[in-house]
């Protein structure tokens, strides 16, 4: 393969996986904004390209590392534990990798 042919194919890569990275953030606000209490959020995930595809975590490439949240209810503290518990069930991060914050 050519090099430009490489970088053509390295960036429709990254482009997959940021599509992917959006795509795994609308659903998980839309999960998240449907449980009692918290209200309207906004989430922001950390990714890393991995292949193994062993959980939805790791659906197409990206891998989970990190998450964070503001919600509505983020005040609220068994609010943030149930969003907290969410998220680790679905992406199997480690909840010091999970930071959920109250929006203004």
């Amino acid at each position: 393969m050519a090099e430009g042919q490489q970088k053509s194919a390295i960036s429709l890569a990254k482009d997959s996986d940021s599509e992917e990275k959006n795509q795994l953030e609308k659903k998980l606000e839309s999960i998240l904004e449907n449980m009692e209490g918290v209200g309207k959020v906004q989430v922001m995930l950390m990714t890393d390209e991995k292949n193994s595809g062993e959980s939805f975590m790791e659906s197409g490439g990206v891998q989970v590392t990190g998450v964070l949240i503001s919600a509505q209810g983020g005040e609220n503290p068994v609010t943030v534990y149930k969003i907290q518990q969410a998220v680790m069930a679905l992406f199997q991060v480690e909840a010091h990798k999970i930071k959920i914050v109250k929006m203004k």
